[in-house]
């Protein structure tokens, strides 16, 4: 790998502010957490840009009350509509009212975004976030 450096000007009081959420990342320099915001802007622009014919991989996790009538129906349902995109799906019960489900998926950016927005309107779902993620084909 080649690397190359630069300089970078900032406010002092951004700069402090950047140094804390380094340390409370554990980051071991500046260097490393500027490395992983841009790959995170990168990822972000691949999902919002992706070449036609090419996939993304997320994962969908959600709260929901196990108790809401037809909900856990209704999203076994909805994740055999999409079972194309559905890879994986981790149960967990979190208390006796509430579980989390996390459901790693892969496939157009669409197909995807309109999944989670269906897990996210079904009544008795509490939070519902779809975190993007890259296939790691096109990042360095």
């Amino acid at each position: 790998m080649n690397l190359q450096r630069f300089g970078v000007s900032m406010p002092e009081d951004l700069l402090k502010e950047f140094d804390r959420y380094i340390a409370q990342r554990n980051y071991q320099n500046r260097s490393e957490a500027i490395r992983d915001l841009i790959r995170d802007k990168l990822v972000e622009k691949e999902w919002v840009e992706i070449e036609e014919g090419k996939d993304v991989v997320g994962v969908i996790t959600f709260v929901y009350d196990h108790h809401k009538r037809e909900l856990v129906h209704g999203l076994l349902d909805v994740q055999h509509r999409y079972s194309h995109q559905v890879l994986a799906s981790q149960h967990i019960h979190l208390d006796h009212d509430h579980c989390l489900e996390a459901t790693i998926v892969k496939g157009k950016t669409e197909t995807i975004t309109d999944l989670a927005y269906k897990i996210k309107s079904m009544k008795g779902v509490m939070h519902c976030k779809l975190s993007m993620t890259t296939t790691g084909k096109d990042i360095v």
